[in-house]
């Protein structure tokens, strides 16, 4: 039964990994957070490089959760490293579910995926890798409920 649920969750990240599928994307990845249960001192990371400061990027968050997640929202710390070591941190909310309590995002069963817009006109200032790290910041010391965590960056067709 084990074995089959892992197959099931890579094959659902492989469905986020698709969404996000086109020419136009420079970057995509998603992290798998063990059993669900995330740790507020771990903090997923993804190093992206950029070559062209020219064009401009939407920029999603993609977040899958079970359906037990007890939360409509999710709220996080992006923090932000540039090629020449200059660092922003943002507190970013993301809202998981209507005010009715239907989900967002799409799915089956016991899992949702959502691909969240964080910024539609962002310009890379600098050419080089850029680190980002994601701390969950629902003030829980373990955050029960979420399964993956990714960012994607697509080009803007102007």
């Amino acid at each position: 039964m084990r074995n089959i649920l892992k197959y099931i969750l890579i094959l659902l990240v492989m469905v986020v990994v698709a969404s996000c599928g086109n020419r136009n994307v420079i970057f995509d990845e998603s992290m798998i957070i063990n059993n669900a249960s995330w740790n507020n001192d771990d903090l997923p990371y993804f190093d992206v490089k950029v070559e062209d400061t020219l064009s401009t990027y939407a920029f999603y968050l993609n977040i899958r959760h079970l359906e037990n997640y007890r939360y409509s929202n999710f709220y996080m710390f992006l923090h932000s490293t540039f090629p020449n070591g200059n660092q922003t941190h943002d507190t970013i909310e993301c809202i998981l579910a209507y005010a009715d309590g239907r989900w967002v995002g799409d799915g089956s069963g016991s899992m949702r995926a959502s691909k969240i817009l964080l910024n539609d006109n962002l310009r890379f200032p600098l050419k080089g890798s850029y680190h980002f790290e994601i701390e969950q910041a629902m003030r829980e010391d373990i955050l029960e409920g979420i399964t993956d965590i990714g960012i994607c960056f697509e080009k803007v067709e102007n």
